[in-house]
């Protein structure tokens, strides 16, 4: 049985979560197995959907929550709040 991860993020880019973080952070969360989730406040969205990622509205210093569920979750969880910590990530190009 797999085991539910569950860990809070803090958005460090200086865009937050507009369409390319979210485009990327989609394409990230594609490349695990597990079911993923981003919560906001009470809002829960699925991972590798853009276009929820983006209805979050969060911007730099939001904290999100990622959830996810399956065989690589923990990896999954991990990777994904590199991401969102990742100056990097999310700087304007």
């Amino acid at each position: 049985m797999s085991e539910t991860i569950e860990r809070e993020f803090t958005i460090r880019g200086e865009v937050g979560l507009h369409a390319r973080p979210a485009a990327l952070f989609s394409d990230l969360a594609c490349k695990f197995q597990c079911e993923i989730e981003v919560g906001r406040g009470g809002e829960w969205v699925d991972g590798r959907s853009i276009l929820s990622l983006m209805s979050l509205g969060a911007k730099t210093g939001s904290l999100l929550r990622i959830r996810a569920n399956g065989p690589d979750a923990e990896d999954a969880v991990a990777a994904l709040g590199a991401f969102l910590e990742s100056q990097e990530a999310h700087s304007k190009r």
